[in-house]
């Protein structure tokens, strides 16, 4: 990047439609913070959540997942059950250009809290909300506040643009609308 990482990002979003809705600052008051950071952007979770149950004592299969072995909930806080994981969405939608690659990294105040979220690269040209997996390490139920902060994206700039991009591959995850699930 040749112009300052938080300026980039401004640009990125404002010219190119990369983040939407797209926070132009950082919020903090009262909240877990999001928007632009100094070389990120600190994305929201959406208050929809499919949170992972046992009751079914079904295995997890990253080829098959059971609907089954997850309850949907909508609302201001989701409770995480001990040692167990829910998915989530940003509220953010991205799209991504073609010389651009991502990697997303937890927030600190979630892994202090023993509450680690895992997601992706997006890679050049994936488009979407982006599905997070959310885990609650502790031996105890574990709150996620919606509408804040979640996690943070870091963004790297090539030169020049990739041979070949998501898009261009089909990817099956291109343009996700909502939480989803595994795909084969």
């Amino acid at each position: 990047m040749s112009i300052r990482p938080d300026r980039w990002i401004r640009k990125m979003c404002l010219e190119h439609g990369m983040i939407s809705p797209f926070e132009e600052t950082q919020v903090r008051r009262g909240v877990i913070s999001y928007g632009v950071s100094s070389y990120g952007y600190d994305i929201r979770i959406a208050d929809e959540f499919k949170i992972f149950t046992n009751v079914n004592s079904t295995i997890v299969d990253p080829k098959s997942m059971d609907p089954g072995s997850m309850v949907d909930f909508r609302g201001p806080v989701a409770v995480i059950p001990p040692n167990s994981f829910a998915l989530g969405r940003t509220v953010e939608y991205f799209r991504i250009p073609r010389n651009v690659l991502t990697v997303c990294v937890g927030k600190s105040t979630y892994a202090r809290c023993g509450i680690i979220t895992n997601v992706t690269p997006f890679e050049p040209e994936w488009e979407g909300f982006v599905t997070l997996e959310i885990s609650n390490t502790t031996p105890l139920p574990a709150k996620v506040y919606s509408n804040e902060g979640i996690a943070q994206v870091l963004f790297f700039e090539s030169d020049e643009a990739c041979e070949t991009s998501y898009k261009d591959k089909r990817g099956k995850y291109q343009a996700q609308q909502g939480i989803t699930l595994p795909r084969l």
